[in-house]
């Protein structure tokens, strides 16, 4: 289970930065985030320094002395980036390897040739979601595009029907399912157990990306009728050599050991969880191991470690280009890493400004139940930034508080919630929005109405998935 560090259970419960009241507070939070949202969208700042300048904006709304302000920040930034800054690197290590060694590829060809054209849409969602566990939503879209693009236009097949499926199954693993970063800060967050998290989003995952994928797809294909964009389609000197006879020349390691590969952290991680409640005897030794092997940093290690033999080692890399293929992943996650860490600052600055107590203290006189708070209060700070990890990680800081006296079962839920709320209506301030739009080829209206209502549909399907699991556990 993934703790907050020490420095953040002190801050937590340290008191107050600011004495204002709930009024100033409320004002102080709207404007925190307008802030974020006007530097974001229309100076079109990098998120990082977005969050940076929004959390002193926020400060200074509550009356809160700069020091402590920036104090809150500093120390949110420093355990968020502590908590789950080593599992998005392991994680960002296994994609790669995944994706240079021909695993993903491997996984891809041999789903694809066994399925037949009316079943390819359930192909694609299930490829999509295998392969975007251990992947970022981004590096996902990057390595499973041009795979839509030639099953759509080899199979006469209809661009929507092929390509929101392998879109749902992305979106619904990075916004539900560990150890992507959105989830992973959420469970920091709340002190949520990840195993129990892990099961229950897998189980809410699965009917969620039926229905936005294939069964959705149905629908897009009718309002949204476009042609495979040729300018994205690999010419045909690429295409021949990345055709069929290179890739049969080119090692790659087998689809069972790369399926097993990447599903070997989600499987200890679970087995952790069914332990914890089978045996459910700290001092039992068979669950004190799997306590280690199933903590999310080892199990990720464990992957990684295994991955360099059964990935890497099947594609014939040497030690320098395993080496080389490692140092590589982690670049691109600098970014990320910032983000999330800016994140985990300005949510631990709400805390600390006494916001999560204030809205633990006004949600006591609602009707409303706090997993559908914490789902609306998500979906607010999405349609805001654009950004989910944004929306996950700041309503994360904003309920908080209404996880102290939960079950297990339902901390998890409350990260689930909120999850589902992180990606509600993807539009024009969501990077994603545009990297699908030019990858399909689609005007502003289209993807209006295919991948921003997609988006709708996981949410409002997880969300309410969410909520009725809550009443039978």
């Amino acid at each position: 289970m993934t703790r907050l560090s020490v420095e953040m259970l002190a801050a937590d419960a340290a008191e107050p930065i600011t004495s204002a009241g709930h009024a100033q507070l409320g004002i102080a939070v709207l404007a925190g985030i307008a802030v974020i949202v006007l530097l974001i969208t229309k100076f079109k700042l990098n998120a990082f320094l977005s969050l940076t300048i929004g959390t002193l904006a926020l400060g200074a709304f509550a009356g809160a002395p700069l020091d402590k302000a920036i104090s809150s920040f500093t120390s949110g930034l420093g355990s968020t980036v502590a908590g789950v800054g080593v599992l998005i690197a392991l994680g960002a290590i296994l994609g790669k390897l995944l994706a240079d060694s021909g695993g993903a590829d491997q996984i891809v060809d041999t789903i694809l040739a066994k399925a037949g054209n009316r079943s390819m849409p359930w192909a694609m969602v299930l490829i999509a979601s295998v392969v975007g566990l251990p992947l970022f939503f981004e590096v996902g879209i990057v390595l499973l595009i041009p795979v839509v693009l030639m099953v759509a236009k080899r199979g006469n097949h209809s661009l929507m029907r092929i390509g929101i499926p392998a879109l749902a199954g992305l979106s619904v693993m990075h916004a539900l399912v560990p150890p992507h970063p959105g989830p992973l800060a959420a469970i920091d967050a709340v002190d949520a157990d990840l195993g129990v998290t892990l099961a229950l989003g897998v189980l809410i995952a699965v009917p969620t990306v039926i229905i936005a994928g294939p069964l959705f797809s149905k629908v897009a294909a009718r309002w949204v009728d476009v042609p495979v964009p040729e300018r994205m389609l690999p010419r045909a000197s690429e295409e021949q050599a990345d055709g069929p006879v290179a890739k049969e020349d080119r090692r790659r390691p087998s689809f069972g050991a790369t399926l097993a590969t990447v599903m070997l952290p989600v499987v200890l991680m679970l087995a952790k969880a069914l332990v914890d409640i089978v045996v459910d005897n700290p001092e039992s030794t068979v669950q004190r191991v799997f306590d280690v092997i199933g903590s999310p940093m080892i199990a990720l290690l464990v992957a990684v470690l295994v991955g360099m033999f059964t990935l890497g080692g099947a594609a014939g890399f040497s030690k320098g280009r395993l080496a080389e293929t490692v140092e590589k992943s982690l670049g691109p996650i600098a970014g990320i890493l910032l983000i999330v860490g800016a994140g985990g600052g300005f949510k631990q600055t709400l805390i600390d400004a006494g916001v999560g107590e204030m809205v633990l203290e006004i949600s006591k006189d609602w009707s409303i139940p706090a997993l559908l708070l914490a789902w609306l209060i998500a979906v607010a700070i999405r349609l805001a930034t654009g950004s989910a990890t944004v929306a996950t990680i700041s309503a994360a800081g904003l309920v908080a508080p209404l996880a102290a006296d939960m079950s297990t079962t339902h901390a998890a839920l409350l990260v689930l919630a909120i999850g589902a709320g992180s990606v509600f209506f993807s539009h024009v301030n969501d990077a994603g929005f545009w990297l699908v739009k030019e990858y399909f080829g689609l005007s502003v209206g289209q993807n209006l109405k295919t991948w921003s209502i997609m988006e709708c549909v996981i949410s409002v399907v997880a969300g309410a998935l969410v909520l009725l699991l809550s009443l039978v556990l």
